[in-house]
């Protein structure tokens, strides 16, 4: 049976952070390290924590804080940005939002929270959402332990269930809530986050921009279009046309360069 997950809870309710404690506990899948109602306290807790933190239940909304409608986004943000936790670097854990409304969901995703939780929850939903981290936590295992050749992509044609082999994806696409993955075939649908895509198949593919995921193999050029960088990608007429963000422009075209001759590196 798989170790249960080593679970932080922050909430600065105590009704709500009690109710949430037992039912990740009576879940049987994880087990709580520690109940916070700061992020002061949920950064000291990971710090001093003798075991891992496997996840994080936050709440948006923590009262005491300098920003309180978000308090707990910002906590989420200063992980996502590698902050050090209480002077040590901590390896952050993945993020369920608990929270009364959706007003900040597209933020969320931004930042790879994997659930988003909306008050008042129940033993249900938090099992639901439980049982399916606890199954994504054991994938990338599975996933090693399968040769790369083996490896295909599963994406959505209409009703038609496509499979892929990872060289015939060209990039892969975030819009709102739902993922792509690009092909000769078009654009085709797929159930994984950008986050969890990069993960798997990195280094082969190289995230350009928050919404993009891109197959080194499969840039054709890339070009300066009114000061921005610009990829074009794929071997469909016309080419994929993907703006690179300006904060990893230097690096993608570095990682370009690396497997490329005929160019020097600051030509």
């Amino acid at each position: 049976m798989p170790e249960s997950l080593g679970v932080l809870v922050l909430e600065d309710e105590w009704p709500a952070r009690n109710y949430l404690v037992q039912l990740v506990e009576r879940s049987k899948l994880a087990h709580v390290v520690a109940a916070v109602s700061s992020p002061a306290l949920a950064s000291e807790a990971l710090a001093a924590s003798p075991t891992s933190v496997d996840l994080a239940f936050v709440d948006i909304h923590l009262a005491g804080e300098r920003h309180p409608a978000r308090a707990g986004l910002t906590w989420i943000e200063s992980l996502h940005q590698g902050s050090p936790v209480a002077g040590r670097n901590v390896t952050p854990p993945r993020i369920v939002l608990t929270t009364a409304s959706s007003e900040h969901a597209m933020r969320a995703f931004e930042l790879g929270v994997v659930d988003y939780l909306l008050k008042p929850f129940t033993e249900r939903r938090v099992r639901a959402s439980l049982e399916r981290i606890v199954a994504s936590t054991h994938a990338p295992a599975q996933a090693r332990a399968r040769s790369a050749g083996d490896t295909r992509i599963a994406a959505r044609n209409g009703r038609a269930i496509v499979f892929l082999a990872v060289s015939d994806a060209f990039a892969f696409e975030a819009e709102g809530r739902l993922c792509y993955v690009h092909t000769a075939q078009g654009r085709l649908d797929v159930d994984l986050s950008l986050n969890s895509l990069e993960a798997m198949l990195a280094p082969s593919f190289l995230r350009v921009h928050r919404n993009w995921l891109v197959s080194t193999t499969s840039v054709r050029s890339m070009e300066r279009v009114d000061g921005e960088a610009v990829l074009l990608v794929g071997s469909n007429d016309p080419p994929l046309r993907i703006h690179v963000a300006r904060d990893r422009a230097a690096n993608v075209r570095e990682r370009l360069l690396t497997n490329a001759i005929g160019l020097r590196q600051d030509g």
